[in-house]
């Protein structure tokens, strides 16, 4: 998908051609793909169980980058370290600590100020000197949704459109049509004081829109993004349309790419498409498991893992917790169990829609459930500091039936964030002991038994 940026009057013949053009390419899917519609509340169907239900839900990229996107509204502070590489080493290295510092036009600084943006985050004090300097440099930079790298390359778009030019000037791909939609909402956002700036969408897949029909002069383009590349690498047939299009530009238009994560294929991509870039990278975040106290129980079946999970409940004070489960069907099974005992739950997986995904992320976080029960699709990236308790009601193993260690500390990482201290519990049977093992090795951590019938231990634990 792609949002384009253009200046001219929006009742002028170019502009009325183009979105004549541009209406049969807009897609008005309102689901991710591969994702069903479904109604977030009807929990009294999980009973009819189905074999999907038997399935793990498998992680969709572009659903969590949405996601991340709608549910981080204000700006997070990364706690990475930012690491600057530049094409010229021997260039002094600019940052800025106020939007102020870096002259923008007066209608943006205006649009920023009304976004709610106070002052630059840390990707933004790096990259936006950078991105605004003359000539234009281009840019490879990681960062993570949350982190306000989208207004920072809208403001890079929003600073070199000329509004008297009657020509799409700016081009940004995007791997989804929902993810380009959020572009094109901030575009709209921050540039509300620009006279003449419109915005429009085109279909991904649908070449013809800048190839064949000749709608775009990409020889006239001065700004192009690429938005969510690691995701896109994971589209198929997107790579090689954004190659294309790159090849077609001019030497002289500004390119920048982001991603949030840069694996080797996602650098190999950047450097191939990305001529002489400054490269702004996060050093990689370690998670820690120091803070967090954690147990397991030996269980035979998963009603026993239910009793010894209200055990748990009924003896220790509890802010919010997270319960992860393997499957979509010990998900259902688990918030049935929890509602019909009047516990306030809430289900999270993966045949919802990503607005009701966010919803309930949403409400979880203002409180009006204790409980989020959920499958991997909430294992990394969602933040609420009243967590004080994760209870894998199944261990996290991969295909092979190993331990999937990646997945168990983003999943118990849950807690314990901001500093705290937090608890996690894993509910096992035995035969999955010597998994737990290997966690407990791997990590070189200390995972003490708990015997869920010993109620005086259980309220001895403490934060």
């Amino acid at each position: 998908m792609a949002s384009l940026l253009w200046g001219g009057d929006a009742g002028a013949a170019e502009s009325e051609r183009l979105n004549g053009h541009f209406s049969n390419l807009i897609h008005p899917r309102k689901n991710l793909r591969g994702i069903k519609s479904t109604t977030a509340s009807n929990v009294d169907g999980c009973v009819n169980n189905t074999e999907e239900d038997d399935e793990e839900d498998v992680v969709d990229l572009a659903a969590n980058s949405l996601l991340n996107k709608l549910i981080r509204q204000s700006l997070v502070e990364s706690s990475h370290r930012v690491e600057v590489l530049q094409k010229d080493p021997s260039s002094p290295l600019y940052s800025v600590k106020t939007f102020e510092e870096l002259r923008l036009k007066e209608e943006l600084l205006k649009g920023i100020y009304a976004m709610g943006f106070n002052r630059p985050s840390k990707i933004q004090e790096m990259a936006l000197p950078m991105m605004l300097a003359h000539p234009p440099q281009n840019l490879i930079a990681q960062s993570q949704s949350g982190t306000g790298k989208t207004a920072a390359f809208v403001l890079a778009m929003l600073s070199r459109v000329n509004a008297l030019e009657l020509f799409p000037q700016c081009l940004c791909l995007a791997p989804t049509y929902e993810l380009a939609l959020q572009t094109g909402r901030v575009v709209e956002w921050m540039g509300k004081f620009c006279v003449d700036v419109q915005v429009m969408y085109a279909i991904r897949g649908n070449r013809n829109w800048c190839f064949k029909r000749k709608l775009i002069d990409l020889t006239k383009i001065r700004v192009f993004v690429l938005d969510e590349a690691d995701v896109m690498i994971d589209t198929q047939g997107f790579s090689d349309q954004s190659i294309r299009i790159q090849r077609a530009l001019p030497s002289e238009c500004q390119m920048l790419l982001f991603s949030a994560t840069f694996e080797d294929s996602v650098w190999q991509f950047a450097e191939r498409i990305i001529p002489d870039p400054n490269v702004i990278k996060l050093r990689k975040e370690e998670l820690t498991l120091n803070n967090i106290r954690q147990y397991y129980v030996l269980c035979g079946n998963r009603k026993d893992k239910y009793q010894a999970l209200c055990n748990i409940y009924g003896g220790i004070t509890i802010g919010q917790a997270i319960i992860f489960c393997q499957t979509r069907r010990n998900a259902k099974w688990l918030t049935v169990e929890m509602m019909q005992d009047g516990h306030q739950v809430s289900l999270l997986s993966g045949e919802l829609t990503v607005d009701q995904r966010a919803s309930i992320i949403q409400r979880f976080r203002d409180g009006k459930e204790k409980v989020l029960i959920t499958t991997n699709v909430c294992a990394r990236g969602i933040d609420v500091k009243q967590v004080t308790i994760v209870v894998n009601f199944d261990l996290p193993v991969n295909q092979a039936e190993e331990p999937d260690y990646e997945t168990y500390l983003h999943r118990i990482g849950r807690t314990g964030r901001f500093g705290k201290k937090g608890l996690a519990f894993n509910m096992i049977e035995v035969d999955k002991l010597p998994l737990l093992m290997k966690i407990q090795d791997h990590f070189n951590s200390n995972i003490k038994q708990l015997d869920p019938e010993d109620m005086d231990e259980i309220e001895k634990i403490e934060y």
